[in-house]
């Protein structure tokens, strides 16, 4: 579970706590109140956040979903909180102006991003509170979860490689598996460190023949893959620069110079991921409780 303190994970005491949600597509969080600044990761569409602090047109906020912590604008925030019904189930989309594609467009929306479908529909759009008209085939309940995470990551082959990025525009390693867990019901820290410490249960002579199967996860330091059988990784990473699949013994090859050799391999299950019969929250989230 995360040792304390952890910068990533943990607001400064004190300050506001107050609860606000994001109602854009996807907002940076980054590292510092400045727009030059690094981006550390992104906060969703329907997601909320905890806000400490404003400083100029940023403020410091927690993203409840994963716990990350960062700067973001405050345009992007809104003070009503409204629960999310349904989300996206493909890797990006378009919301319009009114019920028809020949409409103005609204908004590019990632997957990940989560919306509030209201009672308005029209042929095969559906409205979206704040964003607009939707196809009704893009977007599913948020309770209707899917069952292979790998198939879901599957969908983002080709995505650009984003540092800090965890949706359909733009992705990096360990976004990508957080993304594919989450479409599955299961929430998966941010970081590959905090996966690798915290997600799912160890495999042991993991690089012995036909040990990993499909959607088990292989670490090195400072990076993370999903397996979609026992010889094929699926990867968002730099060298690509997109997410890509290749044969494991020549992605450890090419890795080495950089990273070393893998550190280990994880198999994620619903209660082995920490997500225990009965939880709300993952064990790795409740010191955010």
């Amino acid at each position: 579970m995360p040792e304390q303190p952890d910068s990533r994970l943990t607001l400064p005491t004190g300050g506001a706590q107050t609860r606000l949600q994001v109602c854009v597509g996807r907002s940076p969080l980054r590292k510092t109140p400045d727009l030059d600044a690094e981006m550390v990761s992104q906060i969703l569409l329907g997601e909320t956040v905890t806000l400490h602090h404003q400083e100029g047109p940023y403020g410091l906020v927690q993203n409840l979903s994963d716990g990350y912590v960062g700067w973001t604008e405050m345009a992007t925030l809104s003070a009503s909180i409204l629960p999310p019904t349904h989300s996206i189930n493909v890797p990006l989309l378009h919301s319009y102006a009114a019920p028809s594609i020949r409409a103005a467009p609204q908004m590019q929306l990632g997957a990940g991003g989560r919306l509030t479908v209201t009672d308005q529909t029209e042929g095969a759009f559906v409205q979206c509170a704040r964003v607009g008209w939707v196809h009704s085939a893009l977007v599913a309940p948020i309770d209707q979860t899917e069952s292979d995470p790998a198939a879901v990551a599957e969908r983002l082959l080709g995505t650009p490689y984003l540092w800090g990025g965890r949706e359909g525009e733009g992705i990096d390693c360990s976004g990508l598996v957080q993304l594919a867990y989450a479409a599955c019901g299961i929430s998966a820290p941010r970081d590959s460190d905090m996966q690798f410490q915290w997600f799912g249960e160890p495999l042991a002579n993991w690089d012995t023949p036909n040990q990993l199967h499909r959607n088990d996860l292989i670490f090195w330091r400072g990076h993370v893959g999903i397996m979609l059988d026992p010889h094929t990784l699926l990867h968002a990473n730099a060298h690509h620069m997109a997410v890509a699949q290749e044969p494991l013994p020549e992605a450890i090859q090419r890795i080495a110079p950089m990273y070393g050799q893998p550190i280990g391999a994880r198999r994620v299950s619903r209660l082995g991921s920490g997500l225990e019969a009965g939880e709300v929250t993952p064990a790795w989230l409740t010191h955010l409780s």
